[in-house]
């Protein structure tokens, strides 16, 4: 199959589902608190630089604008080891090897224990690839898809939060329930996928036919493997399974996961009947400009693909935000309202809900959850993450086109929810994590999702 941008929107969704590794805090915390001989708040200390890791983007789009963001076009077919996304993809495999490696030495005695500013060194550097890991994927495939934006992201973002729920079934198939092993799986598993599919991310602005209706396929297939998880974490709960029936529902995991593809090569397929041979020959090129009538042809055809044809006032509407005036640099829009509004928004959002994954399995066994529950917890969180993700992006990008709603609009609804579920989880009434991690969970995967489309809708990309 011929490098395409659904070639490097699968490899990106294979990417992101390795690298959630920040999500799986509340697995292995408890062995990283014995071993370490922490407290409860030298334990948040330390869980405080992995949120500080994994959220402080700034290096990694930084980089990205470097070597990826406005590449000059270039007709090698080996053009694209000069400069792109794989070389923040490097950068984040490196950071994720490295710091979980250097966590699991520590954890296991190998090396003696570190200070508390060392092992946080290490937790910062090893949730700081994920910002790379995440930034590589979502820049390239907003570039590859610019009409379908938050459909693009909610796909991105959401297979990232539905990552931990993956990681944990995979460690529970392969260590039998040892914490530390974890640890070496999440420094070595995120680093072979992205060392093996850096290559195949790469953008091509080429114009495609019936774009929403395989993005689509995407978000069918997430919300299988999402529903596949959901149930098999609610089985484990009820029987005890034997180990053949761990490595069979295992394998049924990997083969949805694959299944991605198969959606890459029918787009491909019809990309190919379809379009003129002058466009799908250089298809393979690191940069393709489309040959465009009006900036806004892309836009006005994406809203022709609904069923509801939105009146010619709300396709300006949507247009007008869709194509931002101008592209601001990172000091351009700090200099802005709209950007320290975002960012206070940000921290209202993603702070408490990251407040609350840290803490869930310290909370369900001050309540009396067992192991198992709290095992549970953590999947569930990473499922409803993946659900708030996916949603919000789908569900926005239909009110923006179809009734010309913004998307910040979205992110007063999820965090106005947010603060209900924050209410339920301190109630302490039986089973309100289930309740109340599901309502945050949701809402601070939206979040995620809705961002970075704000973001780019308002400062470019």
């Amino acid at each position: 199959m011929e490098s395409s941008k659904w070639l490097a929107a699968v490899a990106s969704i294979w990417i992101q589902c390795s690298s959630g590794a920040s999500y799986t805090f509340g697995i292995y915390s408890p062995v990283l608190k014995s071993t370490q001989a922490y407290d409860q708040s030298t334990l948040d200390t330390v869980s405080v630089f992995k949120d500080i890791g994994a959220n402080a983007g700034i290096l990694s789009g930084l980089l990205y604008t470097a070597v990826a963001a406005n590449p000059t076009v270039n007709r090698g077919r080996l053009s694209f080891l000069h400069g792109g996304p794989w070389v923040v993809h490097l950068a984040g495999a490196v950071q994720c090897f490295a710091g979980y490696f250097f966590m699991w030495l520590a954890v296991t005695g190998i090396i003696h224990r570190p200070p508390v500013a060392i092992m946080s060194l290490f937790m910062f550097i090893a949730a700081h690839a994920q910002t790379f890991l995440n930034t590589a994927n979502v820049v390239a495939a907003v570039q590859n898809f610019p009409d379908h934006s938050g459909t693009i992201v909610g796909i991105m973002k959401g297979f990232l939060g539905l990552s931990g729920a993956i990681l944990i079934q995979v460690y529970q198939t392969l260590s039998n329930g040892n914490p530390s092993s974890l640890i070496l799986m999440l420094a070595l598993l995120p680093t072979i996928v992205t060392l093996v599919l850096m290559f195949l991310v790469r953008v091509h602005q080429t114009p495609s036919r019936n774009e929403e209706k395989h993005l689509h396929g995407f978000l069918l297939l997430s919300l299988v493997i999402a529903a596949y998880l959901l149930l098999l974490r609610i089985l484990e709960n009820v029987f005890v399974f034997p180990q053949w029936a761990t490595i069979i529902t295992f394998l049924v995991l990997l083969a949805l996961l694959c299944s991605p593809i198969s959606v890459a090569f029918k787009a491909q397929r019809v990309d190919l009947e379809r379009l003129p041979p002058s466009i799908t020959s250089s298809s393979s090129l690191l940069i393709d400009e489309p040959e465009l009538d009006s900036p806004n042809k892309l836009t006005v055809g994406y809203l022709r693909d609904y069923d509801e044809v939105p009146t010619e006032s709300v396709q300006r509407k949507a247009s007008s935000i869709l194509q931002p005036n101008e592209q601001k640099n990172l000091w351009q829009a700090m200099c802005t309202v709209d950007f320290w509004f975002l960012f206070v928004a940000m921290i209202c959002g993603m702070g408490s809900g990251l407040a609350t994954i840290n803490n869930i399995s310290q909370i369900g066994e001050s309540l009396g959850y067992t192991t198992l529950a709290r095992s549970t917890l953590v999947s569930f969180w990473s499922i409803w993450n993946f659900l708030g993700r996916l949603g919000a992006g789908y569900v926005s990008d239909i009110f923006l086109l179809r009734r010309g709603w913004p998307r910040p609009l979205f992110m007063v609804f999820t965090l106005a929810a947010m603060t209900v579920g924050h209410v339920i989880i301190a109630s302490g009434f039986s089973g309100n994590l289930y309740v109340g991690s599901l309502l945050v969970g949701i809402c601070y995967g939206s979040q995620w999702s809705l961002m970075p489309t704000i973001t780019k809708e308002i400062f470019g990309v």
